[in-house]
């Protein structure tokens, strides 16, 4: 049945209207990016198979074009507009940091790093930069590695520290494994780029691991 023909309060539109884009599953949510289904099938059937097909919201976000239009139903058009929707999300959370004044909340920190981090397939080495409020400068992704490591060369990060005039840092690097835990050479990195940073007074506030729906702090494990 057409979704035109749902009783109004069921249909996903109207009932993001009513109540708010909160209250919405993430089916309907999808259902209304869609926009229409395909043959035989409504926005609501289509999102549904798709989320199902893909095993959740997250592995669909971060699927390839080619993973995406295997999907019937499924075009370049609609895989260029998720796309398109998943980088506003991240320039979002991008401007909330910059805009929040200074870093009070860890959460937005996990939620800002994760977004940028985790559909890597290799690992990236990334860092944000901080004024002496803790308020954001700028993040940089500063090396990329294979799907088990990234080598850092702590000479680089003093460069970029440098050039920015920041005060703190934070730390981040993504496992693709989807496994957050810390390594030993995760540890000993960061120790060594704590000295680093202390020869020219710059604060190492944190190290973030990202995985695969979580982020696990160093600091917060009294490892910084």
């Amino acid at each position: 049945m057409p979704i035109s023909d749902w009783p109004k309060a069921d249909r996903p539109r109207e009932k993001l209207i009513a109540h708010g884009a909160s209250k919405l599953s993430e089916t309907e949510l999808l259902a209304i990016f869609f926009r229409t289904g395909s043959r035989g099938r409504s926005a609501v059937d289509l999102a549904r198979d798709t989320i199902n097909q893909f095993g959740g919201l997250r592995p669909l976000l971060d699927a390839s074009l080619d993973e995406f239009t295997q999907v019937p139903g499924l075009g370049e058009a609609k895989y260029s507009q998720l796309q398109a929707a998943t980088e506003l999300a991240k320039r979002y959370l991008q401007e909330k940091m910059q805009r929040s004044h200074n870093l009070t909340s860890p959460e937005l920190t996990r939620e800002y790093l994760s977004a940028h981090l985790r559909h890597y397939p290799y690992e990236v080495f990334a860092a944000l930069f901080l004024d002496n409020q803790h308020r954001v400068i700028a993040y940089e992704e500063l090396f990329r590695g294979t799907i088990d490591s990234a080598s850092v060369h702590p000479r680089e990060v003093v460069r970029r520290v440098l050039k920015h005039n920041a005060a703190a840092i934070i730390f981040a690097h993504n496992h693709p494994s989807g496994v957050a835990e810390p390594s030993l050479s995760d540890k000993e990195i960061t120790e060594t780029l704590r000295k680093a940073l202390r020869l020219v007074d710059v604060r190492v506030l944190d190290h973030m691991i990202v995985g695969d729906g979580e982020v696990v702090s160093l600091a917060e494990r009294g490892w910084i």
